[in-house]
């Protein structure tokens, strides 16, 4: 059954890049989404992404207002350790991809109708 998951997980990271969302935005997102709460450095660890990569990648979809971060202090010296769940259902987030693809959708209908116009006025 966990391969399964896996499986269906890797269709949806395929699926958001499609979507236009970034590999490693898509990736850093369904893991967080798997998870109720988890750490960067497990991130790291799941997605094969570097520590730069993550925190890029966490930025973006913390600016998208996606996911929320958490600072975990240390026991005794050294960084917070970062931890990130989701601000909102993940299909809420499906919902605002779906918007705006379909959107996207509509600019090229309107741009092919525009190009079709064009063509006809010119020749």
């Amino acid at each position: 059954m966990e391969g399964e998951s896996l499986k269906d997980e890797e269709k949806l990271v395929e699926r958001l890049i499609k979507a236009g969302l970034e590999k490693k935005i898509a990736r850093t997102l369904v893991f967080v989404a798997s998870r109720d709460e988890t750490r960067r450095r497990d991130i790291e660890d799941a997605t094969d992404l570097r520590q730069p990569e993550v925190s890029i990648a966490m930025q973006a979809v913390r600016d998208r207002g996606w996911v929320t971060k958490r600072d975990i202090k240390n026991e005794g010296k050294g960084r917070p350790v970062h931890a990130y769940q989701l601000d909102e259902p993940i299909e809420k987030i499906i919902e605002e991809i779906e918007k705006k693809e379909k959107e996207r959708i509509e600019e090229i209908e309107q741009n092919l109708k525009d190009i079709k116009e064009l063509a006809g006025s010119c020749l």
